[in-house]
């Protein structure tokens, strides 16, 4: 079979064929390693939005991420470091099963680190290793089980060549009709990129990866998958392999792959990472109270975490296209035009969860998720180390662009 994916005629093979050359013919995974496993290590570069990898070769199969060594690579290279001092070291945090590869091959989140001393004898956060800070928030909220869930959206593009790119299903140097017909939509003429997602839904399976669930959004071009429920730092760790995975299924298929908060200028719907957040006493009965305990702390916090919600994130939160405008804060049960949503369920049953709809889809889920942990429940502990260093990288990143 093959899958039409827009008005361009642009011809999507089977899945069979696409996984018929190189490391994916099927007969790959079946390939004798002898023992020796294949350990892909995945990092943030120092964008913020950007994952790097490269592999290596272990000795056997890994049952605890205390068995993977660290590594070092080219900082000068990612926007990390300096040419004169330019290793970066990185420090295996969680693995994965590798559903390219198959086998004992795994996908190793790492978080990176760079020298302090000349000598060589003490590390430091590199510039978007947030999830070193994150963690101290996570430990000292860890009593009231923290849990995640996280819809990531993100729009697929043509890919003409490296530097011309229109979305997915879009007319040629056109538009299509208004949003509408799109959002869970079914048919050819609505639908585009179908085989992707699906190719990514069940690498993430493969890959033992958190994911709940998936569907086309309003825009056209434009899908969301959602992450969790995890716990506390666990969230940031599936989610960025999820992004991972999407990033090398498109590559695959040589689909153009975006996280920008507002890809489209003019009457489209942006793209966001909108995060559910729970504790136990709000999952719990009487919860409805907790909950709103929590939004009232997050009204009084709000441009505190719109700082870190993401980048061009004022370009989205218009008060238009089901958002709330970012100088303002309200919640509301069931409003998909509000800053914090409570679903109808939680309020008819008293407990549950809620949603801040403020993330913007390139947010990093380690920064949103623990200045979750830091408002509704840790008050604030170990908060300002993580800021600190969040406005240094963009003071830095600021000086790049200019």
């Amino acid at each position: 079979p093959e899958y039409l994916l827009n008005q361009n005629h642009l011809v999507m093979k089977s899945i069979a064929a696409q996984l018929t050359h190189g490391i994916y013919h099927h007969k790959a995974q079946e390939w004798d390693q002898h023992g020796k496993i294949i350990a892909e290590y995945i990092w943030i570069d120092g964008t913020g939005l950007n994952l790097r990898s490269k592999s290596r070769t272990l000795p056997g199969a890994v049952s605890d991420v205390s068995e993977l060594p660290e590594w070092n690579f080219d900082g000068s290279s990612t926007e990390q470091a300096a040419t004169e001092d330019s290793e970066i070291i990185i420090k295996p945090c969680s693995f994965f099963p590798d559903p390219f590869r198959g086998g004992d091959n795994i996908l190793v989140m790492c978080s990176t680190y760079r020298w302090a001393d000349s000598e060589k004898t003490q590390l430091t956060p590199a510039n978007t290793n947030f999830r070193h800070f994150s963690e101290p928030i996570f430990e000292a909220g860890k009593d009231e089980h923290p849990w995640f869930g996280i819809e990531q959206e993100y729009t697929l593009f043509e890919c003409t060549n490296a530097f011309t790119k229109w979305p997915l299903g879009w007319p040629e140097g056109g538009y299509p009709s208004a949003q509408g017909p799109y959002y869970c939509s079914v048919g050819a003429t609505v639908c585009f990129g179908r085989v992707v997602m699906d190719v990514h839904y069940r690498a993430c399976l493969a890959a033992q990866v958190n994911i709940s669930g998936t569907n086309g959004e309003v825009m056209p071009g434009q899908w969301e998958f959602q992450i969790g429920p995890c716990e506390g730092v666990d969230i940031g760790d599936h989610l960025w392999i999820a992004r991972y995975l999407l990033g090398r299924v498109t590559e695959d298929f040589n689909i153009g792959l975006s996280f920008e908060p507002k890809p489209l200028k003019g009457d489209w719907n942006g793209a966001g990472c909108h995060t559910n957040f729970s504790t136990q006493a709000m999952r719990e009965e009487g919860g409805l109270d907790v909950i709103n305990e929590a939004v009232e702390k997050l009204s009084k916090r709000h441009k505190e975490h719109l700082e870190v919600y993401g980048l061009d994130n004022d370009q989205r939160l218009t008060g238009k296209h089901e958002t709330c405008d970012m100088e303002t804060f309200r919640s509301g049960v069931g409003d998909r035009g509000a800053a914090v949503r409570i679903g109808t369920s939680v309020n008819l049953t008293k407990k549950g969860y809620f949603e801040d709809r403020r993330p913007a889809s390139n947010v990093d889920p380690y920064l949103v998720s623990a200045m979750l942990v830091s408002t509704c429940v840790a008050g604030g502990e170990h908060e300002e180390a993580l800021v600190e260093h969040f406005r240094k990288w963009r003071t830095e990143r600021a000086a790049i662009e200019e």
